[in-house]
């Protein structure tokens, strides 16, 4: 079997994996968060927590939720490195630097999950299970709960009540991720994926001199790490590494962990609005983004031209002979088009045009699927602008879901698509010009400033992968990617919140002759455009001196 076919079959394997699951966990999580009853281990939570699972919140007293939830888990999973030094079960660490550690909580709270560390020599059982772990399912369900709120805003009418923070974090976290975590930790470790708690230990004689790895609960790690599209890896080398990723199948099975959530719940979305048809125009634009870019990487790293590509049947360099090229571009896709940032190969090493993909794909806001919950959130963000775009264009006030989108809601949306972009470009643009920052490239010319460009468009996409080739543990990096991560995170958030509840708020509109179906699929295409068109115009500048230069030379 030849590679370009194995990677097609891998392909074909994966979307029907994914349409199997599609129904039945796009109508589980719909029953999960309107269900009006609590499981007893829940109502454990709230009375732990003191809080009212009952009470119904109006957008800012949810939002006040987010970021106290939030702002609560930095602090603790930052003093928690600080003091690794002082706690049992580090394996002889040393506690992390304050710019460090500052950078690794915003990052795994955000869930970002960008790493400037080397894992198996930083991390300690502790901070990797009780801090970083942790952190993996809460902050992925805090994505969740947002997105649930903005599509109870379209849901409701003429209320402010948009449900109970609470609640929603904790039905993410207890009835979606941790069921499917045990399962696929499971999954993974009968595919060989390590799962101990054994300290470090010497392998063998390596270059002259003995080579040590630690153990770890990575299996547990590797799952929601998948799963809740975070991406921080228990290794430097994050799922290249075959303590992470050992065979082939894991690997398949890992991409199918990271699109699960973020493809099934856009059923979840068309079952509270009362449209199963809406939840597939928003997966039918999902879908063809997600199978065109998976396209287009394929094919830039088996038909690129060269002696070398030609004679190794394609752009091998930096990928995992067990995988491929084909599997290593639908990982690639897959996880900078959500919020994952995993890797299970050296994105560096991608052709120019191959890392201009990736690029891209964060660029569009990772909304093909996206991350868990805020693919979705985005993916209507972008919905609300293709519906405001074809009103324009005939000359009528735009409705979506039978709510006006009014200057109020296309100001909230508006801002929200503006907010990412100004983080990435004022950031990379400093970067570019301070003398210091420099210094950490690897490459100069074009190549070197996409190592830059890409830094800060994973960190404000809340992304998380890394070109690498960049020394990313600088106190000017370990700060303003750990800035960028936080406003990239909530920020958005906030706008998010507010279109909620000025949508809750409305009256319905009845639907009239002159309503734009949105469940069709000319809506579909001009929801794709309006996503490549307003990308393209914010970003061409960039791109242009970073991978287009690179790949065109």
């Amino acid at each position: 079997m030849g590679p370009v076919l194995a990677g097609v079959l891998q392909l074909l394997a994966l979307i029907a994996a994914l349409a199997l699951a599609h129904k039945p966990l796009g109508t589980y999580m719909a029953k999960v968060y309107t269900s009006d009853k609590h499981w007893r281990v829940e109502k454990w939570i709230y009375k732990g927590i003191g809080a009212n699972p009952d009470t119904e919140m109006r957008w800012p007293a949810y939002l006040r939720g987010v970021l106290a939830f939030s702002a609560v888990g930095v602090l603790f999973l930052y003093l928690l490195q600080r003091l690794q030094g002082h706690l049992p079960g580090s394996l002889g660490f040393a506690s992390i630097d304050p710019d460090q550690a500052f950078n690794t909580a915003a990052s795994f709270v955000s869930n970002t999950n960008w790493q400037s560390y080397y894992g198996e020599q930083a991390m300690g059982h502790v901070v990797q299970t009780a801090g970083l772990a942790v952190q993996n399912f809460v902050s992925a369900a805090v994505g969740m709960a947002v997105a649930v709120t903005l599509v109870r805003g379209f849901a409701r009418s003429r209320t402010g009540g948009l449900g109970n923070f609470w609640s929603d974090l904790v039905r993410g976290v207890v009835r979606v991720l941790v069921p499917i975590a045990v399962v696929g930790a499971l999954v993974l470790v009968a595919c060989g994926v390590i799962q101990n708690f054994s300290g470090i230990h010497e392998v063998g004689q390596f270059m002259g001199g003995t080579q040590e790895w630690n153990g770890g609960a990575v299996a547990s790690q590797e799952v929601i790490k998948e799963l809740g599209t975070n991406g921080g890896g228990y290794f430097n080398a994050n799922s290249a590494h075959p303590f992470e990723n050992p065979t082939p199948f894991s690997n398949l099975f890992e991409i199918f962990l990271i699109l699960l959530i973020p493809f099934s719940i856009t059923r979840t979305f068309g079952i509270m609005v009362g449209s199963v048809k809406q939840g597939y125009a928003i997966l039918a634009t999902m879908a063809t983004i997600w199978v065109g870019f998976v396209a287009l990487m394929m094919w830039t790293e088996f038909a690129h031209h060269g002696p070398a590509f030609e004679a190794a049947g394609g752009a091998t360099e930096g990928k995992e002979v067990r995988f491929g090229i084909g599997a290593s571009s639908i990982f690639a896709v897959s996880t900078t088009l959500t919020s994952t940032g995993a890797v299970d190969s050296f994105h560096s090493s991608f052709t120019g045009l191959g890392g201009g993909i990736t690029l891209l794909g964060m660029m569009l806001g990772e909304i093909a699927p996206g991350g868990v919950g805020s693919g979705l959130y985005g993916m209507l963000i972008m919905a609300v602008i293709a519906v405001f775009i074809a009103g324009l264009m005939v000359g009528r006030t735009p409705e979506y879901l039978g709510k006006k989108i009014g200057s109020r809601e296309i100001k909230l949306a508006a801002c929200y698509i503006l907010i990412t972009p100004a983080l990435v470009l004022v950031f990379t643009a400093f970067a570019m010009a301070l003398p210091t920052p420099a210094n950490s490239m690897t490459n100069s010319g074009a190549h070197g400033f996409s190592e830059i460009l890409y830094a800060y468009t994973s960190g404000a996409n809340n992304n998380g992968s890394a070109f690498a080739g960049l020394n990313a543990d600088t106190q000017w990096f370990n700060t303003t990617i750990g800035l960028a991560m936080l406003l990239g995170r909530f920020l958005p958030m906030v706008f998010v919140l507010a279109l909620a509840g000025s949508l809750a708020e409305q009256k319905p509109v009845p639907a009239t002759a002159g309503t734009l179906r949105t469940d069709k699929p000319l809506y579909t295409g001009l929801l794709v455009g309006t996503i490549i068109i307003i990308t393209g115009l914010t970003y061409f500048p960039a791109l242009a001196l970073g991978p287009l230069a690179e790949g065109l030379a």
